[in-house]
């Protein structure tokens, strides 16, 4: 059985609250219940861990387990996709063993502040989904079940 992990980095538990206009009015259970959905209608023995931090190292543990566990994961760095190299060390590290890693965007960083505009996890991830709101989770999810089949 496959568990995917949904990683959230910092200020993403505040989804639902923090400035709607802009990142919706949905919160991460919504996330978690919309993704349930979406592996109980495909059908799949895969399971889901959705985790959120505000804290980097913690983050950096959870690629690791990753790593150690086999698991495929979708990653919304949030704020650490701009400059954590810890990160991307970590992220690459997941990719090196041979496991998907997406990373994932609720809104679209290049139609933002220019500040938004670079990734460091870009260049080590599997591939990178941005702009669809929480569909940026499912396509990824659905892309992790189509290489897993």
């Amino acid at each position: 059985m496959t568990t995917i992990l949904v990683l959230n980095g910092p200020n993403l538990g505040r989804l639902g609250s923090r400035e709607p206009e802009v990142y919706g009015s949905a919160n991460l259970e919504d996330l978690r219940s919309a993704i349930t959905q979406q592996l109980t209608d495909a059908a799949t023995d895969a399971t889901l861990e959705l985790r959120q931090t505000d804290d980097e190292s913690e983050l950096v543990r959870w690629l690791h387990g990753a790593v150690d566990s086999g698991s495929p994961v979708v990653l919304n760095p949030a704020a650490f996709t701009h400059y954590s190299y810890a990160l991307r060390d970590a992220a690459a590290l997941v990719t090196g063993a041979g496991l998907p890693l997406i990373e994932v965007h609720i809104t679209n960083p290049h139609a933002r502040e220019s500040f938004r505009h670079t990734s460091v996890i870009s260049g080590v991830a599997s591939g990178v989904i941005a702009g669809f709101g929480f569909d940026s989770y499912r396509l990824a999810v659905d892309q992790i079940l189509r290489s897993q089949a």
